[in-house]
């Protein structure tokens, strides 16, 4: 906001603060003691009649003529005359109801509707006297109330609503107008005022935008006053005199910002082919930080492609390189679309980890997608092999989960940013093991365990990889199934509940079923045979079930 709306803002509410409490302190006092003389006066009037009433009454009584109804009827006569005699104005309207609630008399014809008259009736029936707003031949008006029981009367003295407030509302409406007329007028000095404050501070701004337009810093603002405006203006030239002086500097520091960050570029867009570029990145904010290797818990994976040595004797070298870049792109960018890092390509076979260089908690879940996504795309990659007449591929994938020490490893004239530890080794044996089961993706109990709750997994087997004591649970992951799949894990499922429980003849009976849904079902197979393997030759006590694999 700018200073002279500024100023108007924190003066006007200055002015108008004391004037607006002022209107409506006197309106209100205006208005309440108009009310309360009115209201005094209709009291009065109706005070009047019930004592003019009673006077007739008491004539009655003292000569006994209580009990003739002539009598009484022209004492009633004489009120209603009296009654006459008060009403001042056309507003004005004196009605007298018997207990029946029928008028009595009346200053003026007044029609009365049936709501009316119910209104009317609810009023007496109360019995209580007192100020009352009511509504007589569709006029509002406002009155009091008054019983008169010798008579059986109930007297309404009343005045039209509107007539009874039409002099306060002429008050309201005089201080409205005055309040109007007193804000335009301090609005008015107001402004003046500010553009009095403001006119020489606008004429410096003016000469400073000069100034930081045409970029010449040797211009000069004027200084008209003395005053704390004069002030700021000697400050901004004293300013742009050492901005002057350090000018040449500036350009000089910006030249060779602009060479560093184009030779960054450079940088940058050579090593991207070779060093992923999230590593780039972490190398530039932090060198010194990219020598240490640190302890993290990532997925890993390794995918390889089945029989590619002979698949490359029957296609050219020059086939052969294009066919390797159109499947590593594919596979670099289904990696690459769940968060993961290409390591490294080992002949036909690539490397990848998921959870680093930056932390992703669900890089085991991410590590199985991308894994599917390989598969999707090589679905494709094998189309566009058979359109140009080359034989399609076959890959198997390995993930494991787990604990590794990731960082620069090598020497000072070759690093490599890469991951080592023993999950790794196990992820390349799930991958070689994938031809043993004939499945396109295997996974460790560690992946298995992020993912079966929304991927469809099946147990392979329990295995004893190379390098390991320990046994491994080995799952298959798919990204869906079909019916006849479905019907086959479920029994793949309990089946295996009964081989490692060393009920053979019950596993032998499952797996015979798989292979009648599916019949090419290789891990079916294979367990099919061990079941019978077993049913002649049981196992030894302390048999676990699991499978030792001597071979990478």
């Amino acid at each position: 906001m700018k200073i002279a709306p500024r100023i108007i803002s924190i003066f006007l509410p200055l002015f108008l603060a004391p004037m607006v409490f002022l209107t409506v302190i006197s309106t209100t006092e205006a208005r309440r003691g108009i009310t309360t003389v009115a209201v005094s006066f209709l009291r009065f009037k109706a005070s009047d009649l019930v004592r003019f009433a009673q006077g007739q009454n008491a004539l009655l009584a003292a000569n006994d003529l209580s009990d003739k109804p002539e009598f009484v009827d022209a004492a009633k006569t004489a009120v209603a005359h009296y009654a006459a005699g008060l009403v001042g104005d056309p507003s004005d309207l004196i009605v007298a109801f018997d207990k029946s609630g029928k008028t009595d008399f009346s200053t003026a014809k007044v029609e009365l509707s049936p709501p009316e008259e119910r209104a009317l009736t609810s009023l007496i029936d109360a019995g209580k006297p007192g100020w009352v707003h009511v509504s007589m031949g569709g006029v509002p008006r406002v009155g009091e109330l008054s019983f008169f029981a010798p008579f059986g009367w109930a007297l309404f003295v009343t005045v039209d609503r509107e007539a009874f407030y039409r002099p306060v509302d002429r008050i309201t409406l005089t201080s409205a107008l005055t309040a109007g007329v007193t804000l335009v007028a301090v609005l008015a000095l107001v402004v003046l005022f500010s553009s009095l404050l403001t006119r020489p501070l606008n004429q410096i701004v003016a000469a400073m935008r000069d100034i930081v337009r045409t970029g010449d810093l040797h211009k000069r603002v004027e200084v008209p006053y003395t005053d704390e405006v004069g002030e700021l203006g000697d400050s901004f030239n004293a300013m742009t005199g050492a901005l002057g002086q350090a000018y040449g500097e500036i350009k000089s520091y910006a030249l060779k910002a602009a060479i560093a960050q184009k030779r960054e570029m450079k940088i940058r867009n050579v090593f991207q082919k070779y060093v992923p570029k999230q590593v780039i990145d972490q190398f530039f904010a932090s060198p010194e930080s990219m020598l240490v290797g640190e302890d993290r818990t990532l997925a890993v994976l390794f995918s390889d492609i089945r029989g590619f040595t002979e698949l490359s004797e029957t296609m050219s070298s020059r086939d052969i390189v294009e066919s390797l870049n159109n499947y590593f792109g594919r596979m670099v960018e289904a990696v690459m679309r769940h968060q993961g890092l290409v390591d490294k390509y080992i002949g036909d076979a690539v490397m990848a980890f998921f959870g680093a260089p930056a932390d992703d908690a669900q890089s085991a879940y991410h590590s199985a997608v991308a894994a599917l996504d390989m598969l999707d795309e090589l679905a494709q990659f094998n189309v566009w092999q058979t359109e140009r007449a080359r034989p399609p591929i076959r890959i198997g994938i390995g993930i494991n989960y787990g604990a590794v020490t990731i960082g620069n490893i090598g020497s000072e004239a070759k690093m490599d940013y890469t991951v080592v530890g023993d999950m790794v080794n196990v992820a390349s044996r799930l991958e070689g093991l994938t031809k043993v089961y004939k499945e396109p993706i295997l996974v460790s109990e560690s992946i298995w365990r992020f993912v079966h709750d929304t991927l469809p997994c099946r147990l392979a087997d329990r295995v004893q990889v190379k390098g390991r004591k320990r046994g491994l649970a080995v799952y298959a992951v798919r990204k869906e199934l079909t019916e006849n799949e479905r019907q086959a894990w479920t029994l793949h499922e309990r089946g295996m509940e009964h081989y490692y429980d060393r009920e053979f003849r019950e596993a032998l009976r499952y797996f015979t079923e798989i292979q009648k849904i599916i019949p090419e079902d290789p891990i079916a197979s294979i367990f099919a045979e061990r079941s019978r393997r077993y049913i002649e030759n049981p196992p030894a006590p302390d048999w676990s079930g699991v499978v030792a694999y001597s071979q990478k």
